[in-house]
């Protein structure tokens, strides 16, 4: 049962290690389907070359076990390799709790004040208990009111503390939605609802990457990047100069400033050469 080639697996093992490699050496169709759900990424270097990376290897090992049932793929690769049986490939990539089909779809949200809204036609208030969140699995039927403010929150640790931040965010109503588990699902739902959305994210090149490329580029408008108002202050007194040196030098960022907001907010991590992780933020807001 050999569901991607040794070669593939190979390289898609080296981008779990955080490694990027040449598009061109990545011809597969389970790779064209990782980049089209956002779970892998292409970066341009030069004017023509692509590389394909990975941000979050807990997506790549999910996406292996739910769509190929490859549940470990160390020894689905030594199988391949040592040319076991049949049978013994079939164990290291399938077992009887998995099959080619997503087990889960839909998203995470949470929220500090009560959302009211419906779910296959029904009234749903969303009201998370403190240390709960509330999964949404089928997003095709869920709506909220026009004017709640969607906050996307790219990293866990603020998603799970965000009543820690509720100073930060002024709308009346506010949902806040979660980047992981990592699908297609949410911007799906996002590009088919009128609400403005606002990305909570890393202060850094790729936390700005990540929002231009991952929504952005399909809402265009209705999607803006969230800067506190004391950013400044924050970057020079909490920021990483090590996170700067090293998204600065693996990131092309001539593309990334594409709105003054972006162009301003670039200007700081140049001029500290220091980016900011957003987890300062629980700290920094619960505390004062």
């Amino acid at each position: 049962m050999e569901k991607i080639s040794l070669n593939i697996a190979k390289r898609i093992q080296l981008l779990i290690q955080g490694e990027s490699i040449p598009h061109g050496q990545l011809k597969a169709k389970v790779i064209d389907q990782m980049l089209e759900e956002g779970i892998l990424h292409l970066k341009l270097q030069g004017r023509s070359r692509k590389t394909v990376f990975a941000t979050n290897a807990g997506a790549i090992a999910n996406f292996l076990s739910s769509h190929l049932g490859i549940n470990d793929l160390n020894n689905y690769i030594a199988n391949l390799e040592h040319g076991t049986s049949r049978s013994e490939n079939i164990v290291a990539s399938s077992d009887s709790k998995s099959s080619a089909r997503r087990t889960f779809k839909g998203f995470l949200v949470n929220c500090f004040s009560p959302v009211k809204t419906k779910m296959n036609g029904q009234d749903f208030l969303i009201k998370p208990q403190e240390g709960a969140y509330t999964y949404i699995h089928d997003f095709e039927t869920f709506t909220i009111p026009p004017d709640t403010l969607i906050v996307g929150v790219e990293n866990p640790e603020n998603f799970r503390f965000i009543r820690k931040q509720a100073k930060l965010f002024n709308a009346e109503s506010i949902l806040f939605v979660s980047r992981y588990p990592q699908s297609n699902d949410l911007i799906t739902w996002l590009q088919g609802i009128p609400n403005s959305y606002l990305h909570f994210g890393d202060f850094d090149f790729e936390g700005i990457r990540i929002f231009k490329d991952e929504y952005y580029q399909y809402l265009q408008s209705r999607a803006s990047f969230f800067i506190p108002e004391n950013i400044e202050v924050l970057i020079r007194t909490y920021g990483n100069k090590a996170l700067y040196d090293k998204q600065y030098k693996t990131n092309t960022t001539e593309t990334l400033g594409f709105n003054a907001a972006l162009q301003e907010l670039i200007a700081l991590y140049h001029r500290y050469k220091k980016c900011l992780e957003q987890e300062v933020l629980i700290q920094v807001n619960s505390t004062h």
